[in-house]
């Protein structure tokens, strides 16, 4: 596995899941949450974007190839009763799995170990939120088993399009779901614990109904620029924060010259 990151500050107290020896190293300590928790994982840029439309698998790019960002993605997911991940996120990766083994495969059997330990079975669950029902019944996710939160429209689109595996919930008629809605949905299916992967809409979303309890955040040393209007996504988009929303730091480390900051939000 990768060289133990850097840990330049740790708010005393955290809670931790008791991570296997193997992941503790690395991350330099130990890491998890008390109680039921909305978390957020994302990857930016020092200015902010976390996605450029026109470049395939932008996400990746804006990573810089970091193992250490993909090290700590697998934990963070197998921490997690459920990911959840938005229509637009599930078109740019048409083989993604969502696995945390996936992400980071020599963490495989650490990640495995950890879930055991947490009394969680062996994969979480993926769920996916697409106000419209815009999403391809064939990507292989859904054939594996997701459950798909959708509205009265995007549900009598996809009803009869659904692989057997994969779950439909409708959330009423409008399409633009609120955050507060979204989560408490996966609470009625038993999930405590929700990583948000989803992209800067949704996330926007969940911030506007006060419903994220932390952000890791992952500050790539790489710069994007903006094209013009639409060109690039930022962390949080069509979401008025204003008045401001404040982040208090939990944690900030460092491996190579990839920041990675955790935040409790609110």
């Amino acid at each position: 596995m990768l060289e133990p990151f850097e840990v330049l500050f740790e708010e005393a107290g955290l809670s931790g899941a008791g991570l296997p020896d193997e992941l503790r190293r690395v991350y330099g300590g130990d890491l998890g949450f008390s109680g039921p928790r909305l978390y957020a994982n994302f990857v930016s840029t020092v200015d902010g974007v976390v996605a450029i439309p026109s470049l395939p698998s932008s996400n990746e790019t804006i990573a810089g190839g970091s193992e250490a960002d993909r090290f700590l993605m697998g934990v963070l997911r197998a921490l997690a009763d459920v990911i959840l991940i938005g229509a637009g996120v599930l078109r740019a990766s048409p083989r993604g799995t969502w696995l945390p083994e996936k992400v980071y495969p020599p963490g495989a059997e650490a990640f495995a170990e950890l879930r055991r330990r947490l009394g969680r079975p062996e994969r979480p669950e993926v769920a996916v939120v697409t106000g419209r029902g815009q999403i391809d019944p064939a990507h292989p996710l859904l054939a594996s088993g997701v459950v798909v939160l959708t509205s009265e429209r995007g549900a009598k689109r996809l009803r009869p399009l659904l692989p057997p595996a994969s779950t439909l919930v409708p959330l009423g008629e409008g399409t633009q779901i609120d955050g507060s809605v979204l989560r408490n949905a996966l609470h009625e299916r038993g999930h405590e614990r929700i990583l948000s992967e989803a992209g800067p809409h949704v996330f926007g979303s969940l911030l506007r109904a006060g419903v994220v309890d932390e952000l890791f955040l992952t500050v790539s040393p790489q710069l994007a620029g903006d094209a013009g209007p639409g060109s690039r996504l930022r962390l949080v988009e069509q979401a008025d924060l204003v008045p401001l929303l404040r982040l208090s730091p939990l944690s900030l480390r460092r491996h190579g010259g990839h920041l990675f900051a955790r935040y409790a939000v609110g």
